[in-house]
């Protein structure tokens, strides 16, 4: 038996719209992660994107457990002496909430170029709105 290699010309790329309204934060960085990954498809290489174009709406409207709204920070250093800065998970969602659900992703998927690449195909938007109409239809059966 030969064991079967994927070529780049052979994959196909969906899109996929998820709601994050009322999910957890982490289970649906997972699931998205999954599907920006190419891990539900039968022909996942790990050495390959083989994953989707994923767009996320209402990432305001995400959830999270217990007290991580007043106690998750996140952390940035601008490189100056005393440049390091931290905020909430709270602020966070108030400021910039898809900035939260990107970084989540962002954790989730290889730290190389491939990763990198895979994180490209990522959309995040606050509302429910989207300029990717497009591309769902076309997806969709008619």
């Amino acid at each position: 038996m030969k064991t079967y290699s994927v070529k780049a010309s052979e994959i196909n790329r969906d899109w996929h719209v998820v709601d994050a309204k009322d999910r957890i934060l982490g289970r649906l960085a997972t699931d998205v992660a999954r599907l920006l990954m190419g891990k539900h498809k039968p022909m996942f290489s790990r050495h390959l994107d083989t994953g989707d174009f994923v767009v996320v709406v209402n990432a305001e409207k995400v959830l999270v457990s217990g007290n991580k709204p007043k106690q998750k920070l996140y952390y940035r250093h601008s490189g100056y002496p005393g440049g390091f800065k931290s905020i909430t998970l709270e602020e966070m969602l108030k400021a910039n909430p898809t900035r939260v659900i990107e970084h989540a992703i962002k954790g989730m998927l290889p730290k190389n170029r491939l990763g990198s690449s895979m994180l490209k195909k990522l959309r995040v938007y606050a509302g429910d709105a989207h300029p990717h109409l497009a591309q769902t239809k076309a997806n969709k059966p008619a």
